[in-house]
């Protein structure tokens, strides 16, 4: 356990690099289709693509680590991650780009797997906040790598920014190999690995409700960051200007480890209800982005410590339901998260194109106050739940 605590930083650091991969791409879509002769009625299939790649990771891979040992399997997925980022790199025709791009997204579910094994090797009383600190790096590496990818492709192309990534991926697969522990097996059958994923989310009220609550948020999320550069656009902000607007959210990092803490204590439930009152508040500076770029800073502050709240309450939440199957929770709780993130931003592009930016506003503030009555509603049914318990037994139910 206590070498967990030494290592944890290096999963943070791990999780940024690998989530970073899967957004280096939207800054530069306008640069990648004129250098490729790509017709801009396609250029959304390169999100799209990386997307797919993502969520088939996230069911297929993130699971075998309760099946095979996690040290090898985390090194291996980073090896042919920076292989992945090289073919985006050095691609000549629009088949090698999107195959390229289908593998990163595939590939760059390792953070999952990163998630998952640090959570098992934390002590239950500092699992929250170990989980904490690692989702801190993934909503780093998120919101960062749009700045450094406008800023790199600024500087040298857009084409240094995947052949740089290839490289420092190909680092972290050493030294994650050098650090980790080493996992015992387990003796089930991969068919048996997946199904078993399947029968977990359709038996446990805590993962369905959880889940849920991951659409949402994140569904809120994507409204925000997928269609926040049209605006940005319509100013003639440059690539690097544009991406530096990530970095007002990069104070939603803080919010994980806070968060995590809250949860160790038994105070679940009430972070989750006050993250999703914040989220709901966070589209009214929001709105007033085309009058005040503060105003864009402030609500995108508001809006990312409220999402990752949730985000790693929920994961404390579920990873205590099923501690034997920490890879499997992970992974079918992210396949939600990734739901909720395309569907987000295929309904803000159509929000903009009817309502402009007030209607993107107002289909975010719809989503977020749906989470907060869908948790409100799973909140009160877990508070009869355990009253009609208490009048037979003692034991608890576990939080929802």
């Amino acid at each position: 356990m206590a070498r967990c605590n030494r290592i944890v930083p290096l999963f943070a650091l791990a999780c940024a690099c690998a989530v970073a991969t899967v957004y280096f791409a939207h800054p530069l879509l306008v640069t990648m289709g004129q250098d490729l002769g790509i017709a801009p009625a396609v250029l959304g299939a390169v999100v799209t693509t990386t997307q797919i790649g993502y969520g088939l990771g996230l069911f297929l891979l993130v699971p075998l680590g309760d099946l095979v040992n996690r040290r090898r399997l985390v090194t291996a997925q980073f090896a042919l991650l920076a292989a992945a980022l090289l073919t985006v790199g050095t691609a000549s025709t629009l088949t090698v780009l999107l195959t390229g791009m289908a593998a990163v997204g595939l590939l760059a579910v390792v953070t999952q797997s990163l998630v998952a094994f640090a959570a098992s090797l934390a002590e239950p009383a500092r699992r929250g906040r170990v989980l904490g600190t690692v989702t801190s790096g993934v909503v780093s590496g998120i919101l960062v790598a749009r700045t450094v990818s406008g800023v790199v492709s600024d500087l040298a192309g857009w084409r240094a920014v995947y052949l740089a990534a290839a490289g420092v991926c190909a680092l972290l697969a050493v030294t994650l190999h050098l650090a980790l522990p080493d996992t015992a097996p387990n003796p089930l059958r991969y068919g048996q690995l997946l199904r078993s994923t399947v029968r977990m989310f359709a038996r446990e009220p805590v993962l369905r409700a959880r889940s849920a609550l991951a659409v949402l948020v994140f569904a809120a999320f994507s409204v925000l960051w997928s269609s926040v550069t049209l605006p940005l656009s319509a100013m003639s902000l440059s690539h690097t200007a544009i991406g530096a607007f990530g970095l007002a959210g990069l104070a939603g990092a803080l919010a994980a480890s806070p968060a995590g803490r809250l949860h160790d204590r038994g105070l679940g439930q009430w972070t989750t209800g006050t993250a999703l009152g914040l989220l709901v508040l966070s589209w009214v500076p929001l709105a007033l982005t085309q009058r005040s770029l503060w105003a864009l800073a402030v609500g995108a502050v508001l809006l990312d410590l409220a999402v990752q709240a949730v985000h790693v309450t929920n994961q404390s939440m579920i990873y205590a339901v099923r501690q034997d199957a920490g890879s499997r929770v992970i992974g079918g709780y992210m396949v939600f998260y990734s739901i909720g993130s395309g569907t987000g931003a295929i309904a803000a592009t159509a929000a903009y194109s009817v309502g402009g930016w007030p209607g993107v506003c107002a289909l975010g503030a719809a989503i977020s106050l749906l989470a907060l009555v869908v948790w409100a509603v799973h909140a009160r049914v877990h508070a009869n739940r355990v009253s009609s318990t208490d009048t037979v037994s003692p034991a608890p139910a576990p939080p929802v």
